[in-house]
């Protein structure tokens, strides 16, 4: 079973660990991995790239000149491919992407992720309950260190008044639970989860995983 380190919300280390869900734990699964992160990496660009046509772009349609008689080429107008501010021959359309996970595989991801991070010493478990933005940047130097780069915060949907006091942190993103993936978490730098989860779905006896 995973247990990690549990903290207060001024940064004071708990006494026990906290046990993750069994759902949260896997075996090593790199071609998985790879398939979640290239199906939510791939999600992220929306594919709206575009150039136009030459019967999109905004010019006379007007014929340059005469068919024949003038020794040159043959055209139609300024708005062929081979003048400049023309259209654009055979350039970038947009694309609809749809690559997908299943529920299942995207459970699996989660938990294969979250059991590499739990022993890379990524995870811990916090109240959050902080009173100011400054409670909150004291926190994560006095834990993480000053050198963090990225913390990741998992808040319950109880507390997501806490929300505000860690937006305006730079280098640290907010996700609802149970809205995180294999992206967030193997991306996320340090992952700080809120106690919360944990104590509410426990009593209730449901899984945790989304």
């Amino acid at each position: 079973m995973l247990k990690v380190d549990s903290y207060s919300a001024k940064g004071i280390k708990g006494t026990t660990q906290v046990n993750l869900p069994k759902e949260w734990e896997a075996e090593a699964n790199e071609s998985l991995l790879a398939q979640a992160i290239r199906v939510y990496d791939d999600r992220n660009h929306i594919g709206l790239r575009k150039a136009k046509t030459r019967a999109e772009v905004l010019r006379t349609g007007k014929k340059l000149y005469s068919q024949k008689g003038t020794g040159g080429a043959r055209h139609g107008s300024r708005r062929a491919p081979v003048f400049v501010g023309g259209g654009v021959a055979l350039g970038p359309r947009p694309v609809k992407r749809e690559l997908t996970l299943s529920t299942a595989l995207k459970r699996k991801a989660i938990a294969v992720t979250m059991t590499m991070a739990v022993k890379e010493k990524r995870v811990i478990v916090s109240d959050m309950n902080f009173a100011k933005t400054k409670d909150a940047n004291n926190f994560i130097e006095k834990v993480l260190g000053k050198n963090t780069k990225m913390v990741t915060f998992v808040i319950a949907k109880d507390n997501f008044k806490n929300e505000k006091f860690l937006r305006n942190i730079e280098k640290a993103r907010v996700n609802v639970f149970p809205s995180i993936n294999a992206y967030d978490i193997y991306f996320g730098g340090n992952i700080v989860l809120d106690k919360a989860i944990f104590g509410k779905e426990e009593k209730k006896g449901k899984q945790i995983s989304k």
